[in-house]
């Protein structure tokens, strides 16, 4: 196969969370001469998968085999590859089985390479991520397998292929917040304790407040109101107690204490209870480190393109792979239609990325 067979082969291959669809099996088949350690957790299939040419560093990338579902509307089957108009479609096109076919196809072509190649790939990046990457990280560190850089192949470009890499993430700060009132006649309001009347003179104040500056790699961590309920459904008794969430997406300024006093600040002298949770934490990859100048050279000599350095967006498990002190970054495809309707991307993207990733290969030292 070249890439785009292989690229047609993945999306037409149903894997939907946490079911791989039997890729996992495939790639070890696909990738003979690489040593294969599997590390399924329950219903959740994992695949460490490496090959040592010679003493050297740990090259690895990474990424995930399973999808969002298709949901209904698509012009055409989702797990059918259809290339047309200037776009290959399917579940998948771009989160992320372009990323993964070109990094496939890149390890499967090195004939030399100045250490140890693998991949880590699982197929519970896009559910609850617990017995994924986590998982195989666990291992590897057990094993003494950790690699020194990661490429994760996420879709990261806005406009062209090579105009942007994530060199780090924002975390994720989830608040519950209840506060209290007392139940009371709506014909009598000094008898009662109104909660959705307090938080109605605080939450102007609250809603949408950046809670510090961001830098030159990070933007606001910004307070998001996100639920509020309160009530009986009827007109004539206020409520004993109001529900709030919210959502932080802090970068390395602002932590749960942080959030925690903002609050505090805010419903001072009002009985309430508050819960915090955070599903991931900040990171960012040193700009001057070896993978990323790496990544980069190899973007400009395929492309043209000086990559921009983000950390926009969402969480991706690469935010699992920072905190043991592995470098990291993530580089693969426009994102433009990733979990939509009609998924897709170009052909000259995915054949692009598979040769940005070869010479990355070529040129690691």
């Amino acid at each position: 196969m070249d890439v785009i067979e292989l690229f047609k082969h993945l999306i037409s291959t149903k894997s939907e969370t946490p079911d791989d669809g039997g890729l996992l099996d495939f790639i070890e088949e696909y990738l003979t001469g690489f040593e294969a350690v599997r590390i399924d957790v329950e219903d959740v299939k994992n695949l460490f998968i490496y090959k040592k040419f010679r003493e050297g560093e740990h090259l690895c990338f990474a990424g995930h085999v399973d999808v969002v579902p298709a949901g209904s509307g698509w012009d055409t089957d989702p797990y059918t590859a259809v290339e047309k108009d200037g776009f290959i479609y399917g579940r998948g096109a771009q989160d992320m089985k372009g990323g993964l076919a070109a990094f496939m196809q890149a390890v499967k072509e090195a004939k030399n390479f100045n250490g140890t190649l693998s991949l880590m790939l699982t197929s519970d990046e896009e559910g609850e991520a617990v017995n994924g990457t986590v998982k195989i990280l666990e291992f590897l560190e057990n094993n003494d397998l950790l690699p020194n850089a990661v490429v994760v192949a996420e879709p990261t470009c806005e406009d062209r292929l090579g105009d942007a890499i994530k060199v780090g993430r924002r975390g994720s700060i989830n608040g519950y917040v209840t506060l209290k009132g007392k139940q009371g006649h709506a014909a009598y309001p000094e008898k009662a304790i109104n909660p959705i009347h307090n938080i109605s003179k605080i939450l102007g104040s609250m809603a949408g407040v950046d809670l510090d500056n961001g830098d030159e790699f990070f933007a606001p961590s910004k307070f998001v109101v996100t639920d509020i309920r309160s009530g009986m459904q009827v007109t004539n008794v206020t409520p004993n107690e109001l529900k709030m969430m919210f959502n932080v997406r802090n970068n390395t300024k602002t932590t749960q204490k942080e959030v925690a006093e903002f609050v505090a600040k805010h419903f001072a002298g009002l009985d309430y209870e508050l819960r915090l949770t955070q599903g991931s934490y900040p990171f960012k990859t040193d700009t001057n480190t070896k993978l990323v100048i790496m990544v980069d050279s190899a973007i400009e000599k395929v492309t043209n393109a000086k990559p921009q350095h983000s950390t926009a967006g969402g969480t991706s498990d690469a935010r699992f792979m920072a905190p043991l002190g592995v470098e990291v970054v993530e580089f693969g495809v426009r994102n433009d239609s990733i979990h939509s309707v009609n998924e897709r991307t170009t052909r000259g993207e995915v054949e692009d990325l598979h040769k940005i990733f070869k010479v990355l290969i070529k040129d690691w030292k």
